[in-house]
């Protein structure tokens, strides 16, 4: 725990630190947000603020990571009465998770310095950013449920992610290696868009992403507790999870960096993430259910994100058919502001709705411990 705790301190301290200097930075570079024309007209007054701050985030949850491992190679530890070195190098759930991360926040990277040159809130076209998403989730997805790597020059046979369909552990059915890639591209490219969707209101992606993170770090560190430890269960009370301890220790540093950002991510806002962060987010969001083996506890953890982009998939789908349109404005949160809402008062609402669905995924995953263990 004591690693995890450094992680989210170092991330959340060099979070504080940088965001500011960066947004010092891009403005003096007019690296300004482009607003949209169609948007609400409230938002023009926020054009020029500094965007990709998920730039910074995603270098300084990079370093936590790597801090928290400088903790871990010194600390023996002991899980179910047994005592054992840690290992000393990075695991291949950090690899394919860190990995993921800045690959897809490099595709949200490209989309954000294109809106800066062209000064339009356009960057690439939607196809090419479903594209790029895949294309990074295809190669950590393999790697994810093929490659087993070793500990400590020991090889294992677990890998990242499994053939099947989990909830708080496997629960099938087989999906085969191949449609588990297929499904970990399909959840990167939803939980990925369903953050960026979530991204225009001051605070609301940073805090509502920050709250999943926290989560995962719950999840994985009691996975660590109850830890199978890469032998076969001898009941079911332990978890079969490739490396529990490295999802909480990325969770917490992704957490803590969410929580430096959102120090100047609130309203108003001094700088935004963009899609350099919003696309990270939503991948790593996504990779953690599937190496945590809770792919479908993804939805209720991310219940604001899930709701965010039904409520744009009710707008395009009843104008194609009625030709009428179901909110005032789409994503939701938009709508809310047209009808007068301000915009702390959604933000804040909305965090409410994050904070219960991840409330009550937790309560499902602790309450199937307590049913088995009962």
């Amino acid at each position: 725990m004591r690693a995890v705790i450094v992680a989210a301190f170092v991330a959340f301290a060099l979070t504080m630190a940088l965001t500011p200097l960066a947004a010092r930075l891009f403005r003096r570079l007019k690296a300004g947000q482009p607003i949209r024309s169609d948007g609400p007209q409230t938002h023009l007054a926020k054009a020029g603020t500094p965007t990709m701050g998920g730039v910074v985030f995603i270098f300084t949850t990079v370093l936590a990571y790597i801090s928290g491992h400088l903790v871990l190679m010194a600390l023996p530890e002991r899980v179910n009465g047994v005592t054992f070195n840690r290992p000393t190098g990075f695991t291949a759930t950090g690899i394919v998770l860190i990995g993921l991360f800045v690959a897809c926040g490099f595709v949200g990277f490209i989309d954000d310095w294109l809106k800066i040159r062209r000064k339009h809130s356009g960057g690439i076209s939607g196809r090419a950013k479903v594209v790029g998403l895949s294309i990074a989730a295809t190669i950590f997805g393999i790697l994810a449920v093929y490659y087993t790597g070793s500990i400590d020059s020991k090889e294992i046979s677990e890998t990242v992610a499994t053939p099947y369909l989990s909830f708080t552990s496997d629960i099938g059915p087989n999906l085969t290696k191949v449609g588990m890639v297929l499904l970990i591209v399909l959840l990167v490219n939803a939980t990925a868009n369903g953050v960026n969707l979530t991204d225009g209101l001051d605070g609301l992606a940073t805090g509502a992403s920050m709250m999943a993170f926290l989560a995962f770090m719950i999840i994985g560190f009691w996975e660590y507790r109850h830890w199978c430890g890469g032998a076969q269960p001898a009941d079911n009370l332990c978890y079969d999870v490739r490396d529990p301890l490295e999802l909480a220790l990325i969770a917490g540093a992704a957490a803590g960096a969410m929580f430096g950002f959102l120090w100047w991510n609130t309203s108003p806002a001094q700088i935004f993430m963009g899609d350099s962060g919003s696309l990270s987010l939503g991948a790593l969001i996504a990779g953690l259910a599937f190496a945590s083996k809770t792919i479908l506890l993804l939805p209720i953890i991310g219940a604001l994100f899930v709701i965010t982009t039904a409520s744009v998939m009710i707008q395009v789908t009843s104008f194609k058919l009625t030709g009428r349109r179901v909110f005032r404005m789409s994503p939701i949160q938009h709508h809310f502001e047209l009808a007068g809402w301000s915009e702390v008062t959604i933000v804040v609402r909305f965090w409410i709705i994050a904070g219960i669905g991840v409330a009550i995924a937790l309560g499902f995953f602790f309450a199937d411990f307590l049913r088995i263990a009962g």
